[in-house]
């Protein structure tokens, strides 16, 4: 079986996918569409692909799956309007910025039997995948308390920002997803403190630049998320898990695994410092799994379920940092 794609949206996360598309057996490229000619020829020469309108690919019998990578206000409406038209839709984060918005959209999925996966590429990162794996493999026994350290080297655009949603939405919003996931359980109690340490100009845009943000699920399993737009040293991105027999833990990745030694010390090579470079192995992934998902007709391993309960999480977090209270969750 080969599962044909339509890639809506040919910019920096479009093109990544387009890539992943084009790397994974049983994938093709059929259509890409942008608004922007050249972002879309681009794609199109390099994978050989038509470029289309969307309303061409939505009606397109040579397509079987969407990979949405438009900007975020159009998400939820594009994953209703494939849905209906039957066709699977693979969306990157989040599927809206308003919780509300989402339950409607998570209706239309329903009604519609919809097959669709939500782009949390972390849980796809092989090292993260090593570790819940030993999670369920008993390793370390049952989880207990969960630490997650997510610091960008620098701070998005100010006009990204502005249109982001903030912190939470966009940057922890990983974070929540990959923590849900680690203690096995729903989060009940968000406590989340905010501020602006790295640059004044993204208070003004009403924003926080780091943040910590403790999680408590109703058992008492914990998970402390810390936060920061400004990481001089590279991207940092790692994990702990503390169980009742042990501990797992996944590390950073360095530009190269070299250690030199001399009379001043013990010498490493740099982080990596994009998140594209970090987490190429991941969103190649994520695509092989959705692919193997529609063959195979197996649930979705991300599902806007997912997104919901992450983006909960999130406007948990703003309320709790904005109010200096915890705040209490109700799962339905």
């Amino acid at each position: 079986m080969t599962t044909r794609f339509a890639v809506l949206g040919a910019g920096r996360i479009g093109q990544v996918h387009a890539r992943a598309i084009h790397a994974v057996p049983g994938a093709v490229l059929t259509a890409v569409a942008d608004p922007f000619a050249d972002a879309a020829k681009a794609v199109a020469d390099q994978y050989g692909c038509d470029i289309r309108e969307i309303a061409a690919i939505e009606t397109s019998e040579d397509v079987d799956a969407v990979v949405i990578c438009t900007p975020t206000d159009t998400h939820a409406d594009l994953i209703e309007r494939f849905c209906r038209a039957g066709k699977a839709v693979f969306c990157e984060k989040p599927v809206d910025l308003d919780v509300a918005r989402v339950r409607e959209c998570l209706k239309v999925v329903a009604a519609t039997s919809g097959q669709v996966m939500v782009g949390f590429n972390r849980r796809f990162d092989p090292d993260f995948a090593a570790l819940k794996a030993a999670i369920d493999a008993g390793r370390i026994g049952k989880v207990e308390m969960v630490t997650i350290t997510s610091r960008d080297p620098g701070a998005p655009p100010y006009d990204y920002i502005t249109r982001s949603g903030g912190i939470f939405r966009d940057m922890t919003i990983h974070d929540f997803d990959i923590a849900r996931w680690l203690l096995g359980e729903e989060v009940d109690s968000v406590m989340a403190q905010g501020s602006v340490l790295t640059d004044p100009k993204i208070a003004e845009l009403g924003d926080y630049d780091s943040a910590n943000i403790i999680l408590r699920t109703a058992s008492g399993k914990q998970a402390i998320i810390t936060n920061s737009r400004r990481a001089t040293y590279g991207y940092d991105q790692r994990i702990e898990v503390l169980g009742e027999t042990g501990m797992v833990s996944a590390r950073n990745h360095q530009q190269n695994r070299i250690e030199m030694a001399d009379a001043a010390g013990f010498h490493a090579a740099p982080l990596l410092d994009f998140f594209m470079t970090r987490y190429t192995a991941a969103y190649a992934a994520e695509i092989a799994a959705f692919v193997a998902a529609l063959r195979d007709g197996t649930p979705m391993p991300t599902t806007t379920h997912d997104g919901l309960k992450a983006l909960e999480l999130a406007e948990a977090a703003l309320t709790s940092a904005q109010t200096q209270q915890a705040v209490q969750l109700t799962h339905s």
